[in-house]
């Protein structure tokens, strides 16, 4: 389906605020935000026309949408805990939006928001100068404990453990998932070999069908052939009946005629 013009500017204009999103930009920047409302309204007039794109199409741009004005949202907030936190539930999108793109921009801008939180937090938790070790120890593993930093103050202390909560919070997601999706592998595993033997018994069962139907066009064909046979010999012998008939009448006028003589 060729796109229409209010597609093609939905994506120029969606194009652009990714492209704002990875820079970084001042607090008082606007443009990003009046671009994002702009993209809300563009997708419901979207919505609305008759040659809409697919569904499918749809989805994603309302998910860039979304991740978008989620990113913005977090953005306002006050603790870099808070806008860690927000930008773990943010879903970016999947594809592309421009054939010049090799992996989706909104994918890239939200590991480079991940990204500069995380150096927000251990900037604000472990310092520039005396937690460079607990620092390194974060970069090797986002899940590792940071209130054993020695020499913190205790809002820094604070925020360690509102950190560590965070953390543990993403893992026990993590984990949760992990046992969703092996429930989800073995029902899948279950089902998967259920279907095999139904298929397995529908093939037997077709199987038999098949030499059934041969086995009794076999008969056919036989009781066909003795049919024909049996037809071909009724209709000889009627034949020459009828023929042995007329020559009797035939004779049998002859005769009659010379027997009988006309009269005058």
């Amino acid at each position: 389906m060729v796109a229409t013009r209010l597609e093609l500017n939905l994506m120029r204009l969606l194009s652009r605020c990714e492209a704002l999103a990875a820079e970084r930009r001042d607090p008082e920047e606007w443009r990003l935000e009046k671009y994002v409302a702009a993209l809300e309204d563009m997708l419901q007039e979207l919505k609305k026309q008759a040659s809409k794109p697919a569904p499918e199409l749809l989805n994603e741009y309302s998910r860039k949408v979304n991740f978008l004005k989620g990113l913005l949202e977090a953005e306002k907030l006050s603790s870099s805990t808070e806008k860690a936190l927000a930008n773990q539930f943010l879903a970016p999108g999947r594809t592309p939006t421009t054939a010049k793109e090799r992996t989706p921009a909104t994918k890239t801008v939200h590991l480079q928001t991940k990204a500069r939180c995380t150096g927000k937090m251990r900037s604000e938790l472990l310092g520039t100068v005396c937690c460079g070790a607990a620092a390194s120890l974060l970069q090797i593993s986002p899940l590792l404990p940071l209130c054993s930093c020695r020499g913190l103050t205790s809002d820094e202390k604070q925020s360690a453990v509102e950190l560590d909560a965070v953390l543990q919070h993403h893992q026990d997601m993590q984990e949760k998932l992990a046992e969703e999706m092996l429930g989800l592998a073995r029902s899948l595993k279950n089902n998967t070999l259920a279907a095999q033997n139904v298929i397995k018994q529908d093939n037997q069962t077709l199987s038999h069908s098949l030499r059934m139907a041969d086995q009794n066009f076999e008969k056919l064909k036989d009781e066909s052939d003795r049919l024909e046979q049996h037809a071909k010999k009724s209709v000889n012998w009627l034949l020459w009946i009828m023929l042995i008939v007329v020559c009797f009448i035939f004779i049998s006028m002859i005769l009659f005629i010379r027997i009988f003589p006309k009269l005058k």
